[in-house]
């Protein structure tokens, strides 16, 4: 492939010239892997959300639960530049995979 020619997502180039765009059943199926994900990740929210106070109480230290909450942020957000280089590393449908399994055994 030259450098004029266009990349696609199939990584040859079209035949025509023109762009290779996906077909309708391949942008319902992405976009349901997407919509998963991020159930997935509300889920996650809520569960921390609605256990949290329980598990606080019960270790006589309701007074630190904001320091949980803060913790659990910034272990989330400083992981994720670390997952998104795993990701151009190994790819990002196994990794999709792999998080979404790591999450339903550990659910």
């Amino acid at each position: 492939m030259s450098t004029t020619e266009p990349a696609t997502a199939g990584g040859a180039a079209p035949t025509d010239g023109g762009p290779n765009y996906l077909s309708h059943k391949q942008i319902l199926v992405v976009l349901g892997g997407l919509m998963a994900g991020m159930f997935l990740a509300a889920l996650d929210q809520s569960i921390v959300g609605t256990a949290l106070p329980r598990i606080v109480s019960d270790f006589n230290s309701l007074d630190k639960l904001s320091w949980v909450v803060t913790a659990y942020l910034l272990t989330s957000t400083a992981s994720t530049p670390l997952w998104g280089k795993i990701s151009d590393l190994y790819g990002r449908r196994p990794l999709f995979m792999a998080a979404i399994i790591t999450f339903l055994a550990g659910s």
